[in-house]
């Protein structure tokens, strides 16, 4: 693989890698579209095995921005690449456009939080080429306008994104809450499609909002769920996050499905494997699941289980593949040549 051009500045040129996340409670629907401004506030686990390694150049010759994304150009993304990378341009004062090459290492668009991964690398490759040296709250800011939960891949381990209350969203930002490395679970990820899913994430949020008539309980439920989440990470209570993230899931899967006409992420398998998990936790197995907007299951485990849940979830018919992965770091800045490399 090779960038566009074999000539980078090295002054205007850096690469970065950033990790998805999984939300255990759920961030679904905005306040403010533009801005990405959700209507509840979330909390997260990073992961570790999967990201996206991004290299940005920005440079006088290049007419506009591109963006190649797994080895394509990508015009559907550009749009929303270049409004990000205008945030950053317009606080280094410079117009120059970007070169953007992206690699994911697990499937795009595809309910596996790419996106998330995908901003949150972009801007902090992005900052360091124009040498900006942003701070990670407004990293984290400017990742949400990308993709709200980018704000959230910014940081690793067990991180929660904040509702905020600013007309303009600067308090609308993530935070790390507690290292991986202090509670280190283990996920393992039930691929059950590997297509880009039929309804992106901001358009069924949007119908969610418009037509779903528990909305309103969605919303003044959520900051009970999320002291319930903290209090179980705090304690490290692993029987006590399973029952709320796995509420959380539900609760967010009956808002979207309750819409008009209704969402419906899930496939058979999905829903195999989550009677899987279930029936392996009624065994004493500790593990719980958690599904966003797409077909793909996320089963948490204590790191004992991880073995025996991996193995599981490869026996249901349905299930391509599955990703195992331990909780991960926060984005980070890494050498250009590794990123062509990816």
């Amino acid at each position: 693989m090779s960038v566009m051009s074999t000539t980078l500045d090295a002054d205007l040129c850096a690469a970065a890698q950033a990790h998805p996340n999984i939300a255990l409670i759920k961030y679904w629907g905005k306040r403010d579209v533009p801005l990405n401004l959700p209507v509840v506030g979330s909390l997260s686990i990073t992961l570790d095995t999967l990201w996206t390694r991004t290299t940005v150049r920005f440079a006088a010759e290049l007419p506009a921005d591109r963006l190649r994304l797994n080895g394509r150009e990508d015009a559907k993304q550009l749009r929303k690449v270049s409004a990000c990378l205008d945030l950053l341009r317009a606080r280094a004062g410079t117009g120059l456009r970007a070169e953007v090459t992206s690699y994911n290492n697990f499937p795009t668009g595809a309910g596996l939080a790419s996106s998330a991964s995908g901003f949150a690398a972009l801007v902090l490759a992005a900052d360091a080429a124009l040498g900006l040296g942003l701070p990670p709250a407004t990293l984290s800011e400017f990742a949400r306008r990308g993709s709200g939960s980018a704000s959230r891949s910014i940081f690793g381990g067990y991180v929660e994104w904040a509702l905020g209350d600013r007309v303009d969203g600067e308090d609308s930002v993530a935070r790390p809450i507690v290292d991986a490395a202090a509670w280190p679970l283990r996920v393992a990820v039930a691929i059950t499609s590997t297509a880009e899913k039929a309804i992106g994430s901001t358009e069924g949020m949007n119908r969610t909002a418009d037509t779903s008539p528990y909305q309103r309980a969605w919303i003044d439920t959520q900051e009970a769920d999320l002291a319930e989440a903290r209090a179980a990470i705090a304690a490290r209570d692993f029987e006590r996050l399973a029952a709320i993230s796995e509420f959380s899931c539900l609760k967010m899967h009956a808002l979207a499905m309750a819409a008009r006409p209704g969402l419906l992420y899930w496939n058979a398998a999905t829903m195999a494997a989550m009677h899987e998990v279930r029936r392996l936790r009624a065994t004493g197995v500790p593990v719980f699941f958690t599904v966003d907007a797409g077909p793909q299951v996320k089963a948490i485990c204590l790191p004992s289980a991880a073995t025996q849940v991996a193995a599981a979830l490869r026996e249901i018919p349905g299930v391509l593949n599955v990703l195992e992965t331990g909780l991960g770091g926060p984005a980070t800045r890494i050498a250009v040549a590794d990123a062509v490399a990816a």
